[in-house]
């Protein structure tokens, strides 16, 4: 707390009893009364917009069928990353001219001629892998199991070897439909290369360009004729299942969290920091709470990012934070908090997310390393202290049902509204007891207060004046004493307005 703030908080007051004194009706009356005096303002159309604006309405959630899964599968840099972004119209998965990019099981949303699906790209599979080459293998075989389709995508200039041969033969073992794709056909030229590729005995190779989209069409409408309506394979998807991003540094536990709290080997896991490259959602759950936790690649330091995969892997990893509600900040407590850290949870204040902070590989730490610990958090993480903080091991699985309270409460304060009624009552009995100071012989007045939108709750003060910064965290701590928002960012805006010149 700084000392601009300290002048504002003399005393305690008790400003949510006499809040709670107030008639809901009797509020209501005195914010009318508060609107009309601002009709002597000059208002722009923007506000008048605001002013009007009602309560968001929370979307319907519900079952819907299971989606038909389409695999694509081969061995590594034969272009199957590149294939998925053609197909989705977007560079959804992470491309680089080196093997071994893709490393889990990632699965979008897709769409072709109306029909949806869902699209899985997997790591390249080796045949007598070893560590984490063998862990990638592993996630493309049950890629395989769990899809009602597969595309083998193979190298048509390299033409057809060993590992694709071996390919094969679990394709054939897996009794799934199954069509060759022939890739990197760029023209009428490289076709003559493909010729080979019937050896394989998978029927026609398709010949494709997935970086230029040469054939990518044809392809997709023999997929929509071997794709069953329905999948008979995945789950019914559940509509609705708030979405968790778990975000931190590399190496701290994300991973393998996800896989602990889906009970499977859902992403690769390694002491290796950066395996996870691309966002990877599952549907989960935990103490009979469905969530769709998405597990993002671990964030660097700057200077490291300046190209390659792990740049754009970054770049994905914020564009999955922007898609969630809540953000899972996870620590690794055998560690000291580091700038990098604090600049990760900076991130998810930016974005608006809810926030848990989640200290992970508890079950490691011994008295020493806790008492640093406290410390700590009570030095760097003071500006979210509001934040909801479980002990978990995501190894073990420790705690890991305490998330769901955390989540539900941050949750219910990134939803939370304030009626109008109410809110100009608070900010009345707040003003009352302690006015702005008065700077350079002027007081700033708040003149009405209205909540412009919840996820994040965030207010506009119409103001006669510009308020100091202090003032506005001061009035953002006492809407936290008096509604909570726990686990919630809280924005607090001002529209100076002047008085109109009477003609």
């Amino acid at each position: 707390m700084t000392d601009a703030d300290d002048e504002f908080d003399a005393t305690p007051d008790d400003l949510a009893e006499r809040l709670g004194a107030i008639d809901d009706d009797a509020a209501e009356r005195r914010a009318a009364t508060l609107r009309l005096g601002l009709e002597d303002y000059a208002l722009e159309d923007e506000d008048r917009l605001l002013l009007e604006a009602g309560d968001i309405e929370d979307a319907e959630s519900g079952a819907g069928a299971a989606l038909p899964v389409l695999a694509i599968v081969g061995r590594p840099n034969v272009g199957k990353s590149a294939l998925v972004n053609r197909i989705l119209g977007r560079r959804a998965a992470v491309v680089e001219d080196v093997p071994g990019v893709t490393r889990d099981r990632v699965t979008y949303r897709a769409e072709w001629e109306g029909r949806e699906f869902t699209l899985v790209d997997t790591g390249g599979w080796e045949p007598d892998a070893s560590g984490l080459d063998a862990a990638v293998a592993a996630q493309a075989e049950i890629a395989i199991d769990l899809a009602d389709a597969v595309l083998f995508v193979v190298d048509s200039i390299v033409g057809a070897t060993s590992t694709d041969e071996q390919v094969v033969r679990m394709l054939r073992a897996s009794k799934k439909p199954v069509r060759l794709v022939a890739n990197k056909v760029d023209g009428e030229r490289q076709e003559a290369y493909i010729g080979e590729l019937w050896g394989l005995g998978l029927g026609e190779p398709w010949p494709t360009s997935a970086v230029h989209g040469r054939g990518v069409a044809d392809l997709l409408d023999e997929v929509m004729r071997i794709l069953p309506t329905e999948s008979a394979v995945a789950k019914p998807e559940e509509r609705g299942p708030r979405r968790v991003a778990l975000v931190g540094r590399p190496n701290v536990g994300k991973s393998s969290l996800l896989n602990k709290s889906a009970r499977e080997e859902r992403v690769v896991v390694s002491d290796t920091a950066g395996t996870t490259r691309d966002p990877v959602d599952e549907q989960i759950e935990i103490a009979g709470t469905v969530w769709r936790f998405v597990d993002t690649a671990g964030i660097r330091r700057r200077t490291h990012l300046s190209q390659g995969a792990d740049f754009y892997a970054s770049l994905r990893t914020q564009a999955a934070l922007e898609r969630a509600e809540v953000a899972v900040v996870l620590f690794d407590v055998t560690e000291p908090i580091s700038e990098a850290d604090i600049r990760i949870v900076d991130m998810v204040l930016e974005s608006g997310r809810a926030l848990v902070l989640a200290f992970n590989k508890w079950d490691l730490l011994d008295d020493d390393r806790r008492r640093y610990l406290e410390r700590e958090i009570e030095q760097e993480l003071a500006h979210v202290a509001w934040a909801p903080r479980v002990n978990i091991s995501a190894r073990t699985g420790r705690h890991l049902e305490k998330l769901v309270p955390a989540l539900e409460a941050a949750l219910d304060g990134w939803d939370t509204r304030i009626p109008t009624g109410k809110f100009n009552a608070f900010i009345a009995e707040l003003t009352a007891a302690h006015p702005h100071p008065v700077r350079g012989g002027k007081q700033p007045r708040i003149l009405f207060g209205t909540q412009a939108g919840s996820r994040p709750p965030t207010f506009v003060l119409f103001t006669t004046g510009f308020l100091d910064p202090g003032y506005r965290r001061f009035v953002q701590r006492r809407l936290r004493e008096v509604y909570g928002f726990v686990g919630t960012p809280i924005v607090v805006n001002m529209r100076v307005r002047e008085r109109r010149q009477r003609s």
